[in-house]
């Protein structure tokens, strides 16, 4: 019998053990449970080494409740560590670890963050309060690389995802109106480049770079550095690769100054 190796990932201690319990009852089911993103992912770097890869992550929508990225903050109160919201979660692990499944367990319903969840590349929604059965459905399922939605949610979902999509169209829009000096420019604004940083990445002057930055900002409508960053991300821009001799992207990223919405 081919086994399924279930990671639940939930920084609630008693409803973590009790899932995992339940799931362990299951003949064709081996199960772990991590208390933080932070563990989960140690859970999974050990089970590759080790030979024995999970198959799927059941997250817990509100892991890390409070956080706004990978990295927030607020530290995990038994750990030295930051923590790690359910979200970014989701989005690591399926660029670290695309066979691994993701299914995120929420106490109610949101389209908006089903929406996010699925963008990230988790493969189902499910209630926290559904049946057993209901779950290891949708476990069985995703494995078979199917999408599990509530039925409620579906209409809400698709909504999120056609709105999110316009938003990107228009911002890719936008970019492809800059001339190929202005999207460099965007890039190492992407990457927390300040003006200087740039002058000297691309060998001009910074007069020169404020130019180009100010120009930016006017052609993506926006009036801050860090406005045409979000926007720029929307749009699928990634940031300029830095160089392996240049000063290390913490520094760099501390050259980014705004006075009265512009670029420094």
């Amino acid at each position: 019998m081919a086994r399924i190796r279930v990671l639940v990932v939930d920084d609630h201690r008693i409803f973590a053990e009790s899932l995992a319990a339940a799931l362990a009852a299951e003949p064709d089911v081996d199960v772990s449970a991590a208390g933080s993103g932070p563990a989960a992912l140690r859970c999974l770097d050990r089970a590759i080494a080790e030979g024995r890869r999970f198959d799927v992550l059941l997250v817990d929508a509100e892991l890390g409740a409070g956080t706004t990225g990978a990295a927030a903050a607020r530290a995990v109160p038994d750990q030295a560590e930051p923590a790690v919201d359910g979200i970014s979660l989701v989005a690591g692990v399926r660029r670290a670890q695309p066979a691994v499944r993701t299914v995120v367990l929420a106490e109610k319903d949101d389209p908006r963050r089903a929406a996010l969840a699925l963008q990230a590349g988790a493969s189902g929604w499910v209630a926290k309060d559904c049946s057993l059965q209901r779950l290891l459905a949708v476990v069985r399922g995703v494995l078979r690389d199917e999408t599990h939605l509530p039925p409620a949610l579906l209409t809400g979902v698709l909504r999120e995802l056609t709105a999110a999509r316009k938003h990107r169209t228009d911002s890719e829009r936008l970019v492809e109106a800059l001339t190929p000096r202005e999207r460099e420019v965007l890039r190492c604004m992407v990457a927390g480049l300040g003006r200087k940083a740039v002058a000297e990445r691309l060998f001009l002057s910074p007069h020169t770079v404020r130019t180009h930055m100010q120009n930016v900002l006017g052609k993506l409508g926006v009036h801050s550095t860090l406005a045409a960053v979000a926007l720029a991300r929307r749009a699928g821009v990634g940031p300029a690769a830095l160089e392996a001799d240049g000063p290390p992207a913490q520094a760099l990223a501390g050259d980014v100054v705004e006075r009265g919405g512009q670029p420094a």
